[in-house]
């Protein structure tokens, strides 16, 4: 499925690249009357521009889509996840892996040095 919107994504990226190129801007008008008169053979004049103008949006549209949905595939991943989250993981210390410590017993003082200890 993701292969499929990404041929799409790049057919709409193609045809907008295309289209955006065929356009006349309106400074062609002056060049058509200085002898380039090709600028409305093949739509006529005003009708290029609505067709050209059309095609443009939808395959924009189109692109746009598809950015939206490639995102929406990428983050939905399995196994896909944050950096972060990724790192913290493997930070993390597992509770059986941790050996208890050994424990020494308590040395205890003599009753009669204890109250030496503890100041007045």
């Amino acid at each position: 499925m993701e292969n499929l919107v990404t041929i799409i994504h790049i057919l709409a990226a193609a045809g907008v690249i295309g289209l955006v190129l065929l356009q006349h801007g309106k400074g062609a008008d002056m060049g058509a009357a200085f002898g380039s008169g090709a600028s409305g053979s093949l739509f006529g004049v005003s009708g290029s521009s609505n067709f050209m103008s059309k095609a443009t949006a939808i395959c924009v549209a189109v692109f746009f889509t598809t950015s939206l949905t490639l995102a929406y595939m990428a983050s939905h991943r399995a196994g896909n996840g944050s950096v972060i989250r990724a790192a913290v993981k493997a930070q993390e210390v597992k509770p059986e892996a941790v050996k208890p410590a050994e424990t020494k017993p308590a040395e205890t003082t003599p009753a009669g040095n204890a109250a030496k200890d503890v100041p007045n």
